[in-house]
């Protein structure tokens, strides 16, 4: 497999999961949140928790047009909006007293990490999808 396909296929599988994890947080904000390693939250924590939804709902989408499309702008829009996920999860899980699940700090730490990853990688393949596809 060369590194082009291992981030197609990388791509593929974030458009389930941000697709799962949006419409999960929607409709059942509370186990969403104990499936991430969270405690229970107050209702306005819950609330704001699932304003979240849309916003990877969008994430999803994000993938699906540069799964479908391949362009060049594609694969950089979704390298810019990985970059923008960096650090949210990291300061939510330094910061939120509710992540007690032995585990569940360091998993949103490593969120952090894949989305430096696909930020770089998608960059990457919008780089060299250049010669193929330049709009």
């Amino acid at each position: 497999m060369t590194a082009d396909e291992a981030l197609r296929q990388v791509n593929r599988g974030m458009i389930a999961f941000d697709a799962i994890l949006g419409t999960a947080t929607l409709v059942a904000p509370r186990q969403t949140l104990w499936v991430l390693g969270h405690e229970r939250v107050s209702a306005d924590g819950e609330a704001l928790f699932r304003r979240c939804g849309p916003i990877w709902l969008t994430f999803a989408a994000a993938h699906a047009v540069a799964e479908w499309r391949g362009r060049r702008r594609d694969w950089w829009a979704l390298a810019w909006l990985r970059g923008t996920e960096i650090a949210t999860d990291t300061v939510w899980a330094a910061t939120s007293p509710g992540f007690t699940r032995p585990g569940a700090r360091v998993a949103m730490f490593l969120a952090g990490v894949a989305n430096a990853g696909m930020a770089l990688g998608f960059g990457a393949l919008a780089d060299r999808s250049k010669k193929a596809r330049t709009s």
